[in-house]
């Protein structure tokens, strides 16, 4: 009976330590998870723009073989995917424009899936889930659309 007793009140400490532990994870700020979001996805297109600048005449290769797209020529493709892979991770980073990079980079990453690597979607999954996150709640309080936003909007 005291053993039934003690494993009663051992369950009951371990519930009661996770319910503590769910509740102080749902009163985690949206504004702490969405920094490492936008860095997260930032980080990967930024890398890849880089590699791509790195040597120019490797990254049309690409674009001419491993990177061929059925509607778009090789080099304006070029062109137009190491622009955005420039220029979106800085708006991420900035939190500036946050849902129309987040967007665009959606496009990519679908155009990536199906056109490119179609094989590579665990990543790509991965890709898609921060950016919808970021396109559903925004970049966070932590950002210029907050701040614009609340400058101009009176929302906060």
């Amino acid at each position: 009976m005291i053993s039934s007793v003690a494993q009663w009140s051992s369950r009951m400490s371990a519930v009661s330590l996770a319910g503590h532990a769910i509740r102080w994870f749902d009163c985690i700020p949206y504004a702490l998870l969405a920094i490492p979001l936008r860095l997260a996805v930032a980080t990967v297109f930024w890398n890849s723009a880089q590699s791509h600048l790195a040597n120019w005449d490797s990254t049309l290769y690409l674009f001419e073989t491993d990177y061929a797209l059925p509607f778009l020529p090789p080099g304006p493709a070029a062109y137009l995917a190491v622009t955005i892979e420039v220029v979106t991770p800085i708006l991420l980073v900035l939190g500036l424009l946050t849902r129309a990079a987040t967007l665009v980079l959606l496009g990519m990453t679908t155009v990536i899936e199906v056109f490119v690597y179609p094989e590579a979607w665990p990543t790509h999954i991965q890709w898609a889930a921060m950016l919808f996150v970021l396109l559903a709640r925004g970049p966070g309080k932590l950002s210029l659309d907050w701040l614009i936003r609340r400058r101009f909007l009176g929302d906060g």
